[in-house]
This record gives C-alpha cells, structure tokens and sequence, in this order.
C-alpha cells in the first residue's frame, strides 16, 4: 500500500512538472512584461517584444528610463496598428520617455526578426 501512495505522489510531480515546464514555454513564445522590483518611489519591469507581436494597447501616466539589454527598432502603434514613431534603441545604451499625452494608449511593436529586450524603470512621483 505503501508503494501506490509513493507512486502516487511522483506521478502528481510529475504532472506538476510538465504543466509548470508548459506554461514556461508559452510565456516565452509571447511578449510581454516581466515585473522586476516596485515600491512607492519606481516600477521596474523588463519587456521582451517579440518579432510581430505587440505588446497590449497601454499608456504611461510617468515619465520612465529605459536601458536597452537587446536593441532593435520598436515602432509606437495607435489602436488600429497605424506607426506613430520608430525608436531606435541600441544595446547597452539608456533613453528617456516621458509621459503620454492624456487618453492616449498605444503598443510597442518589434517588426524586426530578433527579440528586444528592455529594462523599464518608471518613476512613480
């Protein structure tokens, strides 16, 4: 009896393990925001935005530092996926955005053939 309990439980982790492995590789086949630190002073986040998969339609209410870990040009797009701006961001270097205009949103899309990667520090005051 003994040994069906303990087949059991491994049988549950490893079902565990499967799913958790799954769902590791979904998240790293979208783009998407990965939290870093926040307090009430800054939040931190790193995006990855894949080729042709933009990030979701969103605004910024704080002006925030970016640091490009791997750069790429990101096009700015409104809500019907019209280009706003490019912005050219290179590997290693930081860039400054500032607030966005009121009512605004907009999503970062990478029509490029690599990831980039950015870390995003926001000033919350």
């Amino acid at each position: 009896m003994r040994s069906k309990w303990m087949f059991c439980g491994v049988l549950v982790i490893v079902f565990s393990a499967g799913v958790a492995v799954g769902a590791l590789q979904q998240q790293a086949s979208q783009s998407r925001r990965e939290p870093q630190f926040e307090n009430e002073e800054v939040r931190v986040w790193k995006s990855i935005v894949l080729p042709n998969q933009p990030l979701t339609l969103h605004r910024h209410d704080h002006g925030r530092t970016i640091v490009a870990l791997k750069g790429g040009t990101m096009d700015v797009v409104d809500g019907k996926g019209q280009t706003k701006k490019k912005m050219v961001w290179e590997s290693g270097k930081a860039y400054w955005l500032g607030v966005d205009p009121v009512s605004e949103e907009h999503a970062d899309l990478n029509r490029g053939k690599e990831p980039i990667e950015v870390m995003v520090v926001e000033m919350r005051r």
